[in-house]
């Protein structure tokens, strides 16, 4: 079986990396615009119509306006904007996240991508709020240092055509960052976490983390009991894995360069202290080798076709 897909914003960041995906792919036959049309109204809405699953990598509000242009019941939306990734009527696509999601996934007609960040904070909050073990009325806080090719040409520009580029660069300052939405719908806490991300002068890889207390937590679970519960969340999971948290150093190329996720649940036994560490590489996992993942899944093809284990 072969489906058309159409990536409205292919020439962008995460559109070229999903294209590089799907490229050479017998199942997959790109709807592609010329230089000259892919900005032309009525040419996009014909390719939006004419697809079995489009794409969106934009703007968010130019991904309501596509969404908008599709007239018919057919065409399916995998929307890596961050215009509807809290909104009704769209699934998340987040296959790991919860069980039985892959399964919504599969028969979904609209579905949100994740962002970079909250991927990488859901897939280390998620299992122990479901498990009871981390209260869903506790302030977290995540700390987070990206590749800077997250923030699209023009922070890729800021650091490969400075004169003298930062190493490192805290933003979000005022704490208003458009990710804490996610974040908390999909974590189901009670509380926005508090979001202190970063980006470094590399181009692609990701480090999120979150410190926790254990030992101030009502059922004060023990390093070994998040472990086990994060283990078996992601027992089957050809894109998650736990690694050994005795690691003593984690590098943000770690995972860069593939479409995993690699989770690690380190700190002190005896301060009842722990930090869940997750790295993934924010174009992989964080962008494109999401939306991959997500189209293989309402296509019917194996989950990881194109994808880098």
């Amino acid at each position: 079986m072969t489906v058309s897909v159409f990536i409205d914003g292919a020439e962008g960041t995460t559109g070229l990396e999903i294209r590089e995906r799907l490229a050479g792919r017998g199942d997959i036959a790109l709807i592609q615009l010329d230089d000259a049309r892919r900005k032309d109204l009525d040419a996009r809405r014909q390719a939006l119509n004419d697809a079995d699953f489009v794409i969106l990598c934009l703007p968010d509000d130019a991904a309501r306006e596509a969404v908008a242009l599709i007239d018919n019941d057919r065409t399916r939306v995998i929307d890596a904007s961050t215009a509807h990734r809290t909104g009704d009527g769209w699934t998340y696509g987040f296959a790991e996240l919860e069980p039985g999601q892959a399964a919504a996934i599969a028969e979904a007609r609209r579905v949100s991508n994740p962002g970079c960040y909250p991927t990488g904070f859901l897939a280390l909050v998620r299992p122990l709020v479901r498990a009871g073990l981390v209260p869903v009325d506790w302030p977290l806080t995540v700390n987070a240092v990206s590749g800077y090719s997250g923030g699209g040409k023009s922070m890729i520009a800021e650091f490969e055509h400075a004169a003298a580029p930062p190493a490192a660069r805290p933003y979000a300052l005022g704490l208003a960052h458009k990710h804490v939405a996610e974040m908390q719908k999909h974590a189901r806490i009670e509380h926005p976490p508090l979001f202190a991300p970063s980006v470094a002068n590399t181009y692609r890889g990701m480090i999120v983390e979150v410190p926790l207390p254990l030992h101030a937590f009502s059922r004060r679970p023990g390093l070994h009991v998040c472990e086990a519960v994060l283990g078996e969340a992601y027992r089957d999971c050809a894109l998650i894995t736990l690694a050994d948290g005795d690691a003593k150093t984690v590098a943000i190329e770690d995972d860069a360069g593939s479409d995993r996720l690699t989770i690690r649940v380190c700190g002190n036994p005896d301060t009842g202290q722990a930090r869940l560490i997750a790295t993934l590489d924010n174009l992989g996992k964080g962008a494109a080798g999401a939306a991959v993942q997500n189209l293989n899944i309402m296509a019917g093809f194996d989950p990881v076709a194109g994808l880098t284990v």
